[in-house]
């Protein structure tokens, strides 16, 4: 039996109802991807407040890796509940936060002693990662790149791309920010294959440290090994392989940020496995938590140390129920078994996707890595003429149909899949299938 079920359409007339109240009562500026309210939900299943039955490819925007509600995390949130809901680490010690430290230091990649920050979500982390990235070197400068996204407070809003959707309007933003090029092989130079292009971004990597910024006034230098809202771009490995080593060279901090990209999502839990690549310090988030609000900075332990006593921390930073969630949903993902299944969801898509490229011509692109996904549209097989337009089209009409969905890339024109990966085989072929007919019909309103 399909797990899509619809009794009313999408929305329903109880929906309707909240959507006019969330319009009263919510800012404006809060968009939304869908017209869906939740009721309930499951692993990958989501119920709405008309009782229609729906399949979750956004997952959150990346934080449901291990579905909705994992038994194992709601069981130790209600034992946590029992003992105490808050304490503060700058008050007293609580096992929880010390236990989840440890873990994430024995996870993070590189043969050297780590140490772990907890705040409560990927803009914190990030302004940790680079505040401490600061202090250890006593140096201004960050260096990101061209893409990116690192969040909505003041310093990662200065580091994030995409300026009409998320700046415009609420500059002035931070100083001694530097953007420079970031790989995206779809769009490179026709005259030039991918080696050619890879040897090409580095090259200007090199004249771009020394045209914008001197090497001698970084701290840090931030990417993401795989792009997530610039459009699921994985980042080749020579490339990242070249920032390692100019980072080494110049003794700049080199800081990975694996809050969409990592636990899980790609196969391995830090994306940065597949690269080989070791950075200074981690940013993590979303998905590690299951929903609950929580994320980490994972450093080499000289980095980590070197702000002075009460120079890091909060409030709710490691909160307890966020802990005991994390630990729960970390040690599922960091399973062989979890990890396995990962792998295949994704050998999977990019099969599925790859057949959908040579079969529909509003396809231009399927790229991403293992069960991190992603189609972008464009008009007349162009790579420079995106489609924003008939992707939204696509989503509403999915939407309808009862799947979960959300755009992505720098020109909004891509539609990202992020399923929770304790999805089944059957409701993947049915989100699957719900997709493909959406594009078979927006591919045909297109050609009228």
């Amino acid at each position: 039996m399909n797990t899509i079920q619809l009794r009313t359409e999408v929305p329903g007339p109880v929906s309707r109802q909240w959507l006019e109240r969330r319009r009263q009562a919510l800012p404006t500026g809060l968009a939304r991807s869908t017209d869906v309210v939740i009721a309930w939900a499951e692993g990958a299943h989501v119920r709405d407040v008309d009782g229609n039955d729906l399949l979750d490819f956004a997952g959150g925007i990346g934080m449901l890796n291990a579905g909705h509600r994992p038994p194992a995390v709601v069981e130790a949130l209600k034992k946590q509940l029992d003992q105490y809901l808050h304490v503060c680490t700058l008050v007293a010690t609580i096992p929880p936060y010390v236990e989840l430290a440890e873990l994430l230091n024995s996870l993070a990649p590189g043969n050297f002693p780590k140490k772990t920050l907890l705040a409560n979500s990927g803009s914190e982390a990030v302004e940790n990662a680079v505040n401490i990235a600061r202090y250890y070197t006593r140096r201004p400068a960050v260096v990101c790149f061209e893409g990116a996204y690192h969040g909505r407070t003041l310093l990662t809003l200065s580091l994030t791309s995409k300026y009409g959707l998320f700046k415009k309007g609420f500059g002035p933003f931070c100083p001694d920010i530097y953007r420079l090029e970031a790989p995206y092989p779809y769009r490179r130079p026709a005259c030039m294959d991918q080696e050619e292009y890879i040897d090409y971004c580095c090259r200007r990597l090199e004249e771009q440290l020394v045209a914008q910024v001197d090497p001698a006034a970084v701290a840090a230098i931030i990417i993401e090994p795989v792009q997530g809202e610039g459009g699921f771009i994985p980042m080749p490995t020579r490339f990242l392989q070249r920032l390692r080593e100019l980072a080494t060279a110049h003794g700049i901090v080199l800081i990975f940020d694996e809050i969409q990209c990592g636990a899980g999502r790609t196969g391995k839990f830090f994306a940065c496995e597949h690269s080989g690549v070791i950075p200074d310090m981690i940013c993590m988030a979303k998905s590690i938590g299951s929903g609950l609000p929580i994320s980490a900075v994972v450093g080499k332990a000289e980095i980590m140390d070197s702000p002075h006593p009460g120079g890091v921390g909060g409030t709710y930073g490691g909160s307890p129920l966020a802990c005991v969630a994390a630990l729960e949903t970390i040690r599922q993902i960091a399973s062989p078994t979890f990890l396995q299944r990962a792998q295949q969801i994704g050998a999977h898509l990019q099969q599925t996707l790859s057949t959908w490229k040579n079969r529909y011509r509003i396809i231009g692109d399927v790229r991403g890595l293992g069960a991190m996904q992603l189609i972008e549209f464009v008009r007349d097989g162009d790579p420079l003429k995106p489609d924003p337009e008939i992707t939204l089209s696509i989503i509403r009409d999915a939407v309808a149909h009862g799947l979960l969905l959300i755009r992505a890339g720098l020109y909004s024109s891509c539609i990202r899949l992020l399923p929770p990966l304790v999805i089944s085989d059957d409701q993947l072929h049915e989100g699957l299938a719900v997709l493909e007919a959406a594009i078979a019909r927006a591919e045909k309103q297109h050609d009228k």
